[in-house]
């Protein structure tokens, strides 16, 4: 394929990834972005295929192949209550590919023939032109080494750190943070020994002198066991990051590994001098950037607090100065006949997702009462938290998956005032996004956390399984307000309940 047309489909590729990125920022646009983005990458596979650094197809058509056979099943087979493991799943992919492309890069390059290659230019010319090119060889060939390095550590740090929140996401791995004793001096040190393997891979590669060599008795290229040992302690960096962050904190950890896997794409893509890769990366890493700084925002949290974990107990369990204080007042139950009756009466009705809706896929019933009550004239809507879920955006998903209209779900700060005028609140699920301690317990791990204030409303109604806290395993004084009935039980069963009660009157 000659390098005009790669150039152009390049091109065309980065503006479809543009416009896909544009279009994922609304409801209405997300399913119209999702194909721009499927056409891109089609683009991108195509072209790349095509284009003269690919010489052997015999093994670039069965990964191909593999690779779209496993997505297709994916697509067709995972629940959207899973979708939060699955990205975590696929960022750990990203980091694994740039691991294996950076070093399978540093192999194929000449290295170790920089320093003898520049030196005999330089001795054998006689003028400053030869000198500038040996010289500019050398340097370039440094600056191609730290791409690598950095690749490489990105990648590494990306490919554990992803698969330990796939873990947590998925109850396999413990919410709860791990805090071991010095665990910021053992992070510091971490890295900082990784950059003194940095500049041990870099002099290696560049001299061909390997300090590492004497210690096998088989020849190993200069520079590889540093950079494979910083390979080694960056996958531990990667694994202890996220296992000191706490259950809570899982949706900017999402985004924060979506960031890390961009980043480390378009490290790649400096390997590969691949320009396609380079601004796809660049896409991915800030706008993971931009959405981790919003999570962060939307949790009162800062980007670093949360690196340094510790929040959330994430064990399903009062906190320990939550239990200590005790109940605050009298929970009362109610029917599910009862709570259809509300609904009828009403005027105006707000529906609160959360994680718990999720997982008794409870967001297709909720529609049908939506279309009910809507047919009698209630004012019925939902309030989305930014951090509601185990994945930025769970609950849109969810409920656009239920068809649920786009122009009844708000953003936490386009409903909240709105709150003091609705007559029945129905809290599905939502623990720690709902909890009024946010505003008035400064002793709270969540205080200043903006949080919907369903406590407002005439009459609150929560759906729970029981009586335990949320992920952030911080107690929520809302369900002993007197203005709060509690609705035990699975969501979909009390869902179905409230369904029928509605529908047969």
């Amino acid at each position: 394929m000659p390098q005009t047309i790669l150039t152009v489909s390049y091109l065309l590729a980065s503006m479809l990834f543009i416009l896909s990125l544009g279009g994922l920022s609304t409801q209405e646009t997300a399913r119209r972005g999702n194909l721009y983005g499927a056409v891109g990458i089609l683009i991108a596979v195509i072209v790349t295929s095509l284009s003269p650094v690919v010489k052997d197809f015999s093994l670039l058509m069965p990964a191909v192949l593999i690779g779209t056979i496993i997505g297709a099943m994916l697509a067709a087979r995972v629940a959207m209550t899973s979708m939060p493991e699955l990205v975590a799943v696929l960022h750990s992919f990203v980091g694994l590919s740039a691991v294996l492309v950076g070093i399978g890069n540093f192999l194929q390059a000449p290295h170790g023939v920089v320093g003898a290659v520049g030196g005999a230019v330089g001795a054998a010319s006689t003028g400053a032109v030869s000198d500038v090119h040996a010289s500019a060889f050398s340097a370039m060939t440094v600056i191609h080494d730290v791409e690598i390095f950095i690749g490489v550590f990105i990648g590494a740090v990306t490919l554990t750190g992803s698969i330990m929140a796939f873990g947590k996401l998925r109850g396999s791995i413990s919410g709860n943070p791990l805090m071991l004793p010095g665990r910021h001096w053992l992070n510091l040190g971490m890295v900082a020994a990784a950059l003194w393997l940095g500049f041990l891979f870099v002099e290696s590669a560049a001299t061909g002198v390997d300090p590492f060599a004497e210690m096998f008795a088989f020849e190993v290229a200069p520079g590889l066991v540093p950079l494979l040992v910083m390979t080694a302690i960056a996958c531990v960096i990667g694994v202890h990051m996220v296992m000191a962050i706490g259950g809570a904190d899982m949706p900017v950890v999402v985004s924060m590994l979506n960031s890390y896997s961009g980043w480390a794409a378009a490290a790649a893509g400096f390997m590969l001098a691949n320009d396609l890769l380079i601004v796809t990366g660049a896409l991915v890493g800030s706008s993971g950037a931009i959405l981790s700084y919003i999570m962060c925002r939307a949790m009162n949290r800062s980007f670093i607090s949360v690196i340094l974990g510790g929040f959330g107990t994430g064990g399903g369990k009062p906190a320990a100065s939550a239990a200590a204080k005790g109940p605050v007042g009298e929970v009362i139950s109610v029917e599910a006949a009862e709570v259809a009756e509300m609904l009828e009466s009403s005027k105006s009705v707000i529906f609160v997702p959360g994680y718990g809706m999720a997982v008794a896929q409870a967001q297709h019933p909720i529609r049908e009462i939506t279309d009910i009550l809507r047919k009698k004239g209630v004012n019925v809507r939902f309030a989305i938290h930014p951090v509601a879920g185990r994945l930025p955006g769970h609950m849109n998903v969810l409920l656009a998956e239920a068809n649920v209209p786009y122009d009844i779900v708000f953003e936490m700060d386009e409903i909240n005032d709105d709150f003091p005028d609705t007559d029945v609140v129905i809290v599905v699920g939502a623990n720690d996004v709902v909890n009024p301690a946010a505003q008035t317990d400064e002793s709270s791990p969540i205080f200043g956390m903006p949080v919907l204030e369903v406590w407002k409303a005439k009459t609150c109604v929560v759906l729970k399984r029981g009586m335990a806290s949320g992920y952030a395993g911080v107690d929520n004084p809302l369900f002993y307000n007197s203005n709060t009935r509690m609705l035990f039980g699975d969501a979909k069963k009390s869902i179905d309940s409230v369904l029928r009660a509605l529908s047969n009157p």
